[in-house]
């Protein structure tokens, strides 16, 4: 995504790694393997993607808030610890980034 406060990282996208990691309500009467009766991952990866692509983002803090409210949009998710690194910063590094935790307050 477009990501970072310097000059050279506003002209061009870089590498981001997310990890999500959520704490959600669990079903009274099961899940019944159906995917209506749980989060569905593919529609927050797709909503992430979305807003990776919306435009320029300046602080990896600020991306992870971001994806902390997609994740809260449904009220089953009860606390969403979201890590983003990126990935090509410092050739002596793996990656920079944060990682944060915030809780659903309709929880």
């Amino acid at each position: 995504c477009l990501i970072g406060v310097h000059r050279h990282e506003q002209d061009g996208k870089q590498s981001v790694r997310v990890n999500l990691d959520l704490t959600v309500e669990d079903q009274v009467d099961g899940i019944g393997d159906k995917l209506a009766n749980v989060v569905s991952y593919e529609d927050i990866v797709l909503n992430l993607r979305a807003l990776a692509d919306a435009g320029h983002i300046s602080l990896v803090e600020t991306l992870a808030e971001r994806i902390a409210d997609l994740c809260l949009v449904d009220p089953r998710v009860q606390l969403a610890r979201v890590r983003v690194e990126k990935l090509d910063v410092f050739a002596d590094a793996a990656s920079v980034g944060v990682e944060i935790e915030r809780k659903n307050p309709k929880a």
